[in-house]
């Protein structure tokens, strides 16, 4: 025999050990697939609104709508804020600033359904409950049988009592498995406190100021004495003048009398 006849032979026996390694590996596997529906997804939208008390380090003091105070301690520095459009962090809010935290919540109904193919050799079976089967790898592995599995030997649909070893069994397992996914997106966004309104044109603006008090009051002007009333005229004094006049004379007229002149 030639050589190149020996290497047609050797050839043919590779091909034929990889088939046969093909065929025991396709004959003891275990394959899942998963598979997800999605359902419409509802959506739910909250908006708080609060406006700040007091804003301490990185402690934050809200007083909400409904006038209770919620207390938001360690706000961390990387969390920032749209306040009219600029972002902001905590140590830049300022008490009478309105904060508005939207919350949007977004509920997802899905269905998970696990489909499991199994095919391997029967080791062991304990009907109805479970069963060994020789896996691919060399090792053995217990499944358990749910109520009503059938199994396919030969083109043939036989439940967990029907079951030798030896036998090559193919089974499909389903379990359905409904989930929710929750998600949630939270943003705060604010506004800065409205300015006081401006006064009509036509109304007058007072400011009211306050002096300071002088050191040493200063002394009463001096009191002006007040002038007296006019009371009567001169016609006594001349009157008093003639009585005067009079006796006058008439003291002279006696003086003469008595000294004979």
């Amino acid at each position: 025999m030639s050589v190149g006849q020996w290497v047609k032979i050797g050839f043919v026996l590779v091909t034929a050990v990889i088939c046969f390694v093909f065929a025991d590996v396709s004959c003891a596997q275990v394959q899942t697939q998963t598979i997800t529906k999605t359902g419409n997804p509802k959506k739910e939208v909250t908006v708080e609104h609060g406006q700040v008390v007091l804003v301490e380090g990185n402690d934050l003091i809200i007083k909400m709508e409904d006038g209770s105070i919620r207390h938001i301690p360690n706000v961390p520095d990387s969390v920032k804020i749209d306040v009219d459009g600029r972002q902001v962090g905590v140590h830049d809010l300022r008490p009478g600033m309105h904060l508005h935290h939207t919350i949007t919540t977004v509920t997802t109904p899905q269905v998970v359904t696990n489909v499991q193919n199994v095919t391997g050799k029967v080791w062991h079976v304990s009907p109805p409950n479970s069963v060994i089967l020789h896996l691919e790898d060399g090792t053995n592995q217990s499944f358990k049988i749910p109520k009503g599995q059938k199994f396919n030997i030969n083109g043939q649909m036989v439940d967990a009592f029907g079951l030798k070893k030896g036998m090559i069994v193919t089974a499909t397992k389903v379990v359905e498995e409904p989930e929710t996914v929750v998600t949630q997106q939270k943003k705060i966004t604010g506004t800065m406190p409205a300015p006081p309104p401006a006064p009509p044109a036509d109304v007058p603006i007072l400011v009211a100021t306050t002096e300071a008090p002088t050191a040493a009051a200063e002394a009463p002007a001096a009191a002006t004495p007040a002038k007296l009333p006019k009371t009567g005229s001169n016609l006594p004094l001349v009157g008093l003048l003639g009585l005067l006049c009079l006796c006058a004379a008439l003291g002279v007229k006696l003086l003469r009398v008595k000294t004979g002149v």
